[in-house]
């Protein structure tokens, strides 16, 4: 998976992740480090993209 594809994310994360770039972007962020910022969030959140079956049970 190349570098930035978000091909892995839920529908649910993408939405959480705009969710809070536009919060940036409202506070003055420029739109490239709000996107950056949101998916970092996300990712701390709930741990990066989807996760298969068995990485969810471990």
């Amino acid at each position: 998976m190349p570098k930035g594809d978000k091909s892995a994310y839920t529908d649910k994360q993408k939405r959480k992740a705009e969710h809070i770039e536009e919060g940036y972007e409202q506070r003055g962020v420029s739109e490239k480090e709000a996107e950056k910022r949101a998916w970092a969030t996300v990712n701390k959140q709930d741990g990066g993209g989807k996760k298969s079956g068995a990485a969810r049970k471990g």
